[in-house]
Order: C-alpha cells, then sequence, then structure tokens
C-alpha cells in the first residue's frame, strides 16, 4: 500500500500541469433598448412557462387585483405588512379573510399550508431575456409568500424589466447593494422527476399571475 501511495505522489509532483487554453464564450445575452420589444418578450417567455399575465395601469390596479380574486375564487389570501401597492392590494382583497406576515410563523403555520389560497408581492424587477420575476424578499416581504401558497399573485412595474441579468446587475449597482435574498420566478413550480411527467405545484405555486403595470 505505502509502495503503491508513493508512486502516485511521486507521478503527481513530476506531472507538467498545461496552462488551459480560455474557451470562447459563443452565448450573448439578448439586449434591446426599445420598451416595447421589452415588454413583448417578457410576456412571452412568462406565458410559455404557463404563467398568465395581466396588463393594466395602476389606477385600474385595484379592480384588477378583484377579478384574478372572483375568477380564481380565493378566499383566504397572504400578505406582505408594505409596499408600493400595498394600499390598492389590501382595498382589493377587503372582502377576503386577509393574513398578513406581520407575526411570527409558528402563530399561523397551519394556515399558511392548509388555507391560505394565495400570496401576493411586489417585484424589484423583471428580465426580458428569461422571462423572470426579481423580488428581493424582505421582512415586510418574506419569500414565503412567494413559495408557500398555491397561487403566486406578482405586481411588476413595466419601467423596471431590463434586457437581461447581467444588466439588472449594472443598472441596480449590485455591488454597491447587493441583496442579502434574492428569489427568481421564471413560472410556476413545476418538475418531471416522477417518469418525466410534467407536474406542476410540486414544490411551489401551481399557479403564477403577473399584473403588469403599464404606467409604472
Amino acid at each position: 500500500m505505502s509502495h503503491a501511495r508513493n508512486a502516485i505522489l511521486a507521478r503527481l509532483r513530476d506531472a507538467k500541469p498545461e496552462a488551459k487554453v480560455m474557451e470562447t464564450i459563443t452565448y450573448q445575452p439578448w439586449i434591446s433598448q426599445d420598451q416595447q420589444l421589452l415588454t413583448e418578450r417578457f410576456i412571452a417567455s412568462l406565458s410559455a412557462s404557463h404563467a398568465e399575465v395581466i396588463s393594466t395601469d395602476v389606477a385600474a390596479l385595484s379592480s384588477t387585483i378583484e377579478k384574478i380574486v372572483v375568477t380564481k375564487a380565493l378566499k383566504q389570501i397572504a400578505l406582505g405588512s408594505s409596499g408600493e401597492f400595498h394600499e390598492q392590494i389590501v382595498q382589493a382583497t377587503a372582502l377576503l379573510k386577509t393574513h398578513f406576515f406581520d407575526k411570527d410563523i409558528k402563530d399561523w403555520k397551519s394556515a399558511l399550508f392548509n388555507d391560505i389560497d394565495a400570496g401576493i408581492t411586489h417585484c424589484q424587477a423583471g428580465i426580458a431575456d428569461t422571462g423572470t420575476l426579481v423580488l428581493w424578499p424582505d421582512i415586510a416581504e418574506p419569500r414565503t409568500l412567494s413559495l408557500i401558497p398555491p397561487c403566486h399573485i406578482a405586481l411588476i412595474k413595466k419601467s423596471t424589466i431590463v434586457s437581461n441579468f447581467a444588466e439588472l446587475m449594472i443598472e441596480q449597482a449590485w455591488q454597491n447593494n447587493m441583496p442579502t435574498n434574492i428569489v427568481l420566478v421564471s413560472g410556476p413550480s413545476k418538475t418531471a422527476d416522477i417518469q418525466q411527467t410534467l407536474a406542476y405545484g410540486a414544490h411551489g405555486p401551481s399557479q403564477l399571475i403577473v399584473i403588469l403595470i403599464e404606467n409604472m
């Protein structure tokens, strides 16, 4: 055993490492400065991943959420404790049984996993290239809101959509303000682990509804 080990170590010591030739990167991220093209690609990519995208403006935001509540027959909903459109969200869900994420999860864990129909969150940005929502969870809107309820309703401003992920990091200067937690969402939760059959909702929401606020 000792002889074999010494032989292996000797070969390693005698080996002359060769510099690896740098590989040519062939992938180039999709880029556009045209806001209409950005929006169209963003919507098309999300739709291809079985997300529902509904366009509205800020004046009609509450009524848009109300229509979703009726269409999806939602009865109990989980919300954060603040956010840019928090007032409109609260107004639109006033007739539902609302659970605000302002208490320890241990105090309402059973309701969260068994009774909540949907969670509503704001989005930090959108990536047109891949149809991705960018969420920055915090104490006001924990990531649980987007991961546990069977339906995730996400609000995003059209003005926050960028071409690709690299552009997003540069535009928002992540090197100076790196998020401690980030969630990237490109559609409902899905898996094909079992018999290669695609199934939705195995590891998260089975429905993703994106409300695109056009005039913001």
